[in-house]
């Protein structure tokens, strides 16, 4: 992709999840993720309906005028966002393939935290850490995660969830807010989920193509793993393999479910032709 092509496709995508961010998330997402509390700004005159326990006693008696301490909340929060780039990502038989879903998903996602003044950080991950972007402020930011988002290029198709986790565990030494988005077509990562969750707000958002649930009956068919790269002949027309192909895909996502909800993180599942838009804001009006 050249550099015109990319500037064009950055700007399309900021537009469109820059708008959702503005009038649906920016609000959503404020009240879903509180800061780390209330923090003195000043000292004013009371005004009727002010709540009595906030009287600042000492400049009411400096001033003979009751004056009450005005407290804001202290936000600084930090995002982070980890993007699956292994080889999975290129599957999609809809309009769209899931890195292009992802790519909307973190940008308004991004967008939201930068409205609230939130530090955003990426962290782009295979069966190693491909990419790790430190958190930061502004719009240049966010338009740099969503250049990476589109263009990079992975060193390995595999994946290892675990060792993400891992190493968001290393770096963020504060808690963050975390939105992991893949397919979770793994295992393996249940404990090293647990307790980075124990110290990190983590969601899994899981997005996926609805023929990636089952096989179709289509008789012999030439099949390549994108992870592994390995090409063989199957038969679809098997019913005994449609079904052990069944068996494996629900396995990982009960296993995607049950190591989130065991560890207390939360799950999104979005398909690639159903609308992220409904499935983040049910899930923000949820915790909020």
């Amino acid at each position: 992709m050249d550099t015109k092509e990319l500037l064009k496709k950055v700007r399309k995508i900021e537009i469109k999840t820059r708008r959702l961010s503005d009038h649906i998330f920016g609000g959503e997402y404020h009240s879903t993720f509180k800061g780390r509390g209330m923090t003195f700004s000043e000292v004013r005159q009371y005004q009727f309906g002010d709540d009595v326990r906030n009287i600042d006693w000492n400049v009411t008696a400096r001033t003979n005028e009751p004056h009450i301490k005005v407290f804001e909340e202290e936000r600084e929060l930090t995002m982070m966002l980890m993007a699956d780039v292994s080889g999975s990502k290129l599957f999609g038989t809809q309009s769209q393939f899931k890195d292009e879903i992802v790519t909307e998903i973190a940008a308004t996602l991004a967008f939201s935290a930068t409205q609230n003044n939130d530090k955003i950080g990426l962290i782009l991950f295979s069966d190693d850490i491909e990419l790790f972007i430190p958190p930061k402020k502004g719009r240049s930011h966010v338009l740099r995660i969503i250049r990476e988002l589109i263009e990079f290029q992975p060193k390995s198709k595999k994946t290892n969830i675990s060792e993400a986790i891992k190493f968001l565990s290393n770096v963020m030494k504060k808690k963050a807010i975390v939105f992991m988005l893949s397919d979770f077509i793994a295992d393996n990562y249940k404990q090293t989920l647990k307790i980075a969750a124990g110290k990190h707000d983590i969601t899994g958002i899981r997005v996926f193509d609805r023929h990636e649930e089952t096989i179709p009956n289509l008789g012999m068919v030439q099949m390549q793993d994108e992870e592994t790269g390995e090409s063989l002949l199957v038969n679809t027309a098997s019913k005994k393999v449609r079904n052990d192909y069944g068996k494996f895909y629900r396995d990982k996502v009960n296993y995607f479910k049950d190591a989130f909800k065991k560890s207390g993180a939360g799950t999104i599942d979005c398909r690639v032709d159903e609308s992220y838009v409904k499935k983040l804001l049910g899930y923000f009006k949820q915790r909020g």
